[in-house]
């Protein structure tokens, strides 16, 4: 037997207005349908509506990962230093980590992410090659200090995560286990009802190598990524490859200096020359782990400092200020150029190929450079993929133009390799009797983020309207009034219930059928049952929420219609 859910009992309070604070769809619905309560920034409550579909998204993912072997545990998220210490997250992480101090003085964290806890849980149970493989998963609550927490549940400071962890002794084993992983999480979006996109990704603060993020499109989404219409490329943008073409040969005249006062930015020199910003040379000036580098790209594109940043990890990159430039005279402020700079490390974007030619700075105020070549006037310390990728650049995979799109980021795998192992000299004893360091696998998925992705993507202008496998319940009966009505409502949903169908029921008295019916659309359950005008004939209105299509039944045929 099913729950029937009265709400005349349940603790509900629905809202006509959107939050004051709210900008997003997600935030602005699951707030007015009372789904979720705010109570600080980042920090959330889950109202029992709320907490039924966020139940059902955790049962959901349980059966797919027990369905590849995964075991389920449970592992604290107050977390000892030392372990984030010995691998070196306790400073990366930065001011992400919530930190706090014990009675005695000793240093905890909130877990963000438990790689080195599994590592060291592993370490501790499995000595032999016959331990292994192992697949390991939590459902938990995770956190981490977000400098603006916004979108509701979205991006939060405390957020629910599914967090899987593999163990193998072999390259080929960690394959499997991320091939296992990969298909669980198709399975698992498909039957949440998610649209999604699987692709190419950088592994961050989380380390590792091979990297997918599994991304629901939505207008909402802070993640941007690129598919190509032509092929089935698709990649975030921090994963995007440029290969150069190989410049045409050229003659290219000798150096020149140009007179171009007050011109320190990429437009006001294109407009005094005459000259697209494209044939220009943007150089951005950062600091990587305190020392300076220049960076070159071509003056129409920016410097992806994620991107960057990823390129140089586990270094810190950070902009330049204006106390940076004091003592050095080679570095003129608005007028940089790559050539003449002195001990100054030069990245280049591949489009900076040998044998182009630019203009750039002179090194002087006032002064920019013409014809000034690549392999001939500077040389290139490095080439790294860094500009921001924008619509219609060449897909990596056949050249055509690639599109970009907005998407929540939902779920993410990594083959981490031995990294963590590496830091916690996680070894087994292999099969000729020594030791073998062992090889991992990091998964995860955001749950609650799924809720807010699930409400994005099936809301209409009348409220939410949930997948069947995550809804709350699976039909909302309700009673238009009067007491026959209610009556009526009362019994078809015991018989629902007792035919195991998730009832939630709108018993409420003194409450207009217009508000009901405007609240069961809020509310967002995929079949409302109506007992209206004709309940003296044991008639109902079966409505889908999605299609709004309907059609009357008698209550036994109600029964088995739902039931079936």
């Amino acid at each position: 037997m099913a729950q029937v859910q009265r709400m005349s009992r349940l603790m509900v309070k629905t809202l006509r207005d959107d939050p004051a604070d709210a900008e997003t769809l997600s935030h602005k619905l699951l707030v007015r349908a009372g789904y979720v309560r705010r109570n600080a920034a980042g920090i959330w409550t889950w109202l029992p509506l709320g907490k039924k579909v966020l139940d059902n998204i955790s049962r959901v993912v349980r059966e797919e990962m027990d369905a590849i072997g995964a075991q389920e545990v449970l592992l604290p998220a107050l977390l000892p230093k030392d372990a984030y210490e010995a691998s070196g997250r306790w400073e990366e992480y930065g001011d992400l980590l919530f930190r706090l101090k014990d009675r005695k003085g000793g240093d905890y964290l909130l877990g963000p992410t438990h790689e080195e806890i599994f590592t060291q849980t592993v370490k501790d149970q499995c000595t032999s090659y016959k331990d292994l493989p192992v697949m390991l998963y939590q459902i938990q609550t995770k956190y981490r200090d977000e400098a603006r927490p916004r979108s509701g549940v979205l991006r939060g400071r405390e957020f629910q995560m599914k967090d899987s962890y593999s163990f193998d002794t072999t390259d080929e084993g960690l394959a499997e286990s991320y091939r296992l992983h990969r298909e669980a999480y198709i399975k698992i979006f498909q039957r949440l009802g998610l649209d999604h996109r699987i692709v190419s990704a950088v592994s961050g603060a989380m380390g590792g190598s091979a990297s997918e993020e599994f991304l629901a499109p939505a207008a909402a989404g802070e993640d941007t990524f690129v598919d190509c219409p032509n092929c089935d490329y698709a990649a975030n943008t921090e994963a995007v490859t440029f290969k150069a073409a190989q410049p045409a040969a050229a003659e290219h005249g000798l150096l020149e200096e140009l007179d171009t006062p007050d011109t320190p930015t990429i437009e006001s020199l294109a407009e005094l020359l005459g000259i697209p910003a494209s044939a220009t040379l943007k150089n951005l000036l950062v600091k990587v782990d305190g020392e300076i580098v220049a960076v070159g790209v071509p003056g129409d594109r920016e410097v992806d400092l994620g991107k960057l940043g990823e390129h140089l990890a586990p270094a810190v990159v950070e902009l330049v200020t204006a106390e940076d430039f004091e003592g050095r005279p080679d570095l003129v402020r608005g007028y940089v150029g790559p050539q003449g700079l002195e001990k100054v490390r030069y990245i280049a974007d591949p489009r900076i190929a040998a044998g182009t030619a630019w203009v750039t700075g002179a090194n002087k105020p006032d002064t920019h450079a013409r014809n000034v070549v690549a392999g001939r006037d500077f040389e290139v310390d490095d080439y790294l993929d860094v500009v921001v990728v924008e619509a219609g650049d060449p897909c990596p995979s056949c050249g055509a133009g690639l599109q970009l799109d907005r998407a929540i980021e939902i779920g993410h795998i990594f083959q981490l390799g031995r990294k963590y192992a590496d830091t916690f000299q996680l070894d087994v004893l292999g099969q000729q009797g020594k030791p073998v360091r062992v090889t991992m696998g990091s998964y995860g998925i955001g749950v609650s983020r799924a809720v807010a992705a699930l409400a994005e993507q099936s809301a209409d202008d009348k409220g939410l309207c949930w997948p069947a496998e995550v809804a709350p319940a699976d039909v909302h009966v309700v009673a238009a009034g009067k007491a026959l009505q209610t009556e009526l409502a009362l019994d078809v949903a015991e018989r629902l219930g007792a035919a195991g169908v998730r009832v939630l029921v709108d018993d409420r008295p003194g409450i207009s059928p217009g508000v009901k019916f405007t609240d069961s659309e809020l509310i967002g359950v995929p079949r409302i049952l109506v007992a209206g005008r004709r309940s003296s004939e044991g008639v109902l209105e079966l409505k889908d929420r999605r299609t709004g299509e309907r059609e009357e039944l008698t209550v036994d045929e109600a029964v088995v219609r739902l039931a079936g």
